[in-house]
């Protein structure tokens, strides 16, 4: 059994490395969202694509937590950058605790104190190539990303732009005056602002275009007839629900690109006619919905092979319920290929940081595409940042 790595550039490689970052502002956006700007304090600015994300390693209460948040400032900007996070509290009537990272950076953390963090990582950037217009479509703290990403377009092209963002209402509304503010810098850019639950003073002040939910009406009348690129981000029934909507207009899959941590099959499977349906459901009973889809796919499934399948058509076999999937280019990495089949292997950074997604590699050799931060143990194998290299089999916990 052998594990492999393949060659990274140096710029990669010291993005994986953890940084020491002071906070210099802590700025409240909104009832729920709470902005830090951070310097380095090295004192170099690591250069990110818009869209990008940083992996923080927290200590507390003398445990390590690591949680990934979205650079959401001006990319451009080369002596500071800014995160903001959601205050996760826990539903009402449920005996679960708040959200343990973004209550400590909410209640703890202050200008002075120093966190680490490694970065910036992420797949999900504008694609400054393309001259098409932009969509811009966001569901409450999913408008991070898009912030800049928004910068970025305003200052290096004349590309049309629609921010359409969609959240409860003015009280949990991040950004709006940061968001007016840019959009009405040059021309070519419009912003729509969807309220699902407005205040009477939102709708005495006019402060959204739309009550209620993104519609597929709203969006035909909001977005002229044209060659979009559409960039997703927002909540998971949020994302399931407009994927479909967009999908059902006619919208190609690659040009719609997303921000989604989770089995990618939540989206795909996405049918247009049960959009209304998942908007209602809880994000638990989605994902649960989406899973039982997997769990009961047919033999003939791309993602199922026959257990006589051959090492060339790479099959992979995930113990100990010997569950078997034919590995395919268009997957990711071996987690990934787990969630396709219906499994939910645990995970947290996604970027071969944490270690949490290792799991024992019982036969068979894997290549990673992304450098582990650490050596990984013989006969171990990090899911998140792997393919297979023939056919494997490994042991999930």
């Amino acid at each position: 059994m052998n594990t492999t790595a393949s060659p990274a550039s140096s710029e990669a490689t010291a993005s994986r490395r953890f940084r020491d970052y002071r906070v210099l502002e802590k700025r409240r956006e909104s009832d729920v969202i709470t902005s830090f700007v951070l310097e380095p304090v090295d004192g170099v600015v690591p250069p990110y694509q818009p869209g990008q994300y940083l992996v923080f390693r927290l200590e507390i209460d003398g445990q390590t937590v690591l949680r990934n948040y979205s650079v959401s400032g001006d990319p451009d900007c080369t002596d500071r950058l800014r995160i903001s996070v959601k205050h996760e509290k826990a539903p009402a009537g449920l005996n679960v605790a708040d959200g343990v990272a973004s209550t400590w950076l909410h209640q703890q953390v202050q200008p002075g104190d120093v966190l680490s963090a490694a970065g910036p990582m992420g797949e999900f950037v504008l694609d400054e190539s393309s001259q098409r217009p932009v969509v811009l479509l966001s569901g409450g703290v999913g408008q991070t990303p898009l912030l800049a990403m928004l910068h970025r377009l305003l200052k290096r092209s004349q590309r049309k732009v629609y921010v359409i963002h969609a959240c409860d209402n003015s009280t949990v509304h991040a950004f709006a005056d940061e968001m007016r503010e840019l959009v009405a810098q040059r021309d070519g850019v419009q912003l729509y602002v969807c309220y699902r639950n407005p205040t009477e003073v939102d709708e005495q002040a006019g402060l959204h275009h739309v009550a209620g939910l993104i519609t597929r009406e709203q969006l035909q009348r909001w977005l002229p007839l044209d060659d979009y690129e559409f960039y997703l981000c927002g909540p998971s029934v949020f994302m399931q629900s407009n994927y479909g909507v967009l999908r059902g207009l006619g919208v190609a899959r690659e040009r719609i690109h997303y921000e989604f941590f989770g089995p990618a099959t939540v989206l795909e499977n996405t049918l247009v006619g049960d959009v209304a349906a998942s908007a209602g459901q809880s994000e638990a009973q989605t994902v649960a919905a989406s899973s039982a889809t997997a769990n009961t796919a047919e033999p003939q499934s791309s993602a199922v092979v026959d257990e006589t399948a051959t090492d060339a058509i790479q099959t992979v076999t995930f113990l100990p319920d010997g569950r078997q999937a034919q590995w395919h280019e268009d997957c990711p990495s071996l987690l990934d290929l787990a969630e396709e089949t219906g499994l939910s292997p645990d995970f947290n950074c996604r970027a071969g940081l944490c270690n949490t997604c290792m799991c024992t590699l019982v036969s068979g050799e894997v290549d990673y595409f992304e450098e582990p931060l650490d050596p990984v143990p013989e006969g171990k194998v990090l899911l998140c940042c792997s393919r297979p290299r023939g056919s494997v089999a490994v042991e999930l916990p």
